[in-house]
């Protein structure tokens, strides 16, 4: 089953008397469920693609379905419900607030959704447990290390149990121990709550935790940009 599928998808916009073109007539399926790592040079492309797939930016032109919704139809208030519903976003920097403690951090995202705080409560705890940080629940993030900060940033991410979780470059700050675990931790949760997982890195060895790696340049696809996305060897290992 489809998940995403972007059809002539392009994205240009005007820098002085030159016309940029992030994205350029780009074709791409992912299915539920992948794990994806998009690869390629500094101005490929890359973040451009997961802005849109998110919701936070909108085509030039073509069409980009998300689970079979025209998202670029959708109103800005409806956007702003389906993107807090649909997608959730993990970011290189963390982007946690500085003066919320890491419980307050993953909580924020659900206080946008009609529940009780129990309830609330329950999420909450859920996802932080899920990422092996409930013993820092009630610290802030300059308590933390780079890596628990990651942590509490991917717990945010998940407790809205979103169908979509997009990664700009999430070990690109952290040393290369913290930086696996992370990425097991990624690997672990796309297979156990079955949400696609689309990570931007410039990292092979980030992008080998991946079902798949595509490379965009110029953006466009430089790899297998057809319908049928191809597994790598590690996924076929893993199904045999």
């Amino acid at each position: 089953m489809t998940m995403i599928r972007c059809n002539h998808l392009t994205k240009q916009y005007r820098k002085g008397d030159h016309v940029i073109r992030p994205l350029d007539d780009l074709m791409l399926e992912v299915s539920t469920g992948m794990f994806l790592a998009l690869m390629g040079p500094s101005g490929s492309g890359k973040t451009t693609l997961l802005n849109l797939i998110a919701g936070i930016d909108q085509p030039t032109s073509g069409t980009l379905l998300i689970d079979g919704q025209d998202i670029a139809r959708l109103s800005r208030s409806r956007l702003a419900a389906w993107r807090s519903r649909m997608v959730g976003y993990i970011f290189q920097l963390y982007n946690l607030v500085p003066v919320l403690t890491a419980y307050e951090n993953v909580e924020l995202p659900l206080l946008l959704h009609p529940m009780t705080r129990k309830r609330r409560h329950e999420r909450v705890a859920e996802a932080l447990q899920l990422v092996g940080i409930a013993d820092r629940h009630n610290h802030y993030p300059r308590q933390l290390s780079g890596g628990q900060e990651q942590r509490v940033a991917i717990a945010r991410a998940i407790v809205t149990e979103p169908k979509i979780i997009v990664a700009d470059e999430p070990t690109g700050d952290l040393d290369k121990p913290s930086a696996g675990a992370v990425m097991q931790l990624l690997q672990r949760l796309n297979r156990e709550l079955h949400s696609t997982l689309i990570v931007v890195t410039h990292d092979p060895a980030t992008a080998h935790y991946a079902d798949t790696t595509l490379h965009l340049e110029k953006g466009r696809l430089i790899e297998s940009p057809g319908a049928t996305m191809q597994v790598n060897e590690r996924e076929q290992q893993v199904t045999r």
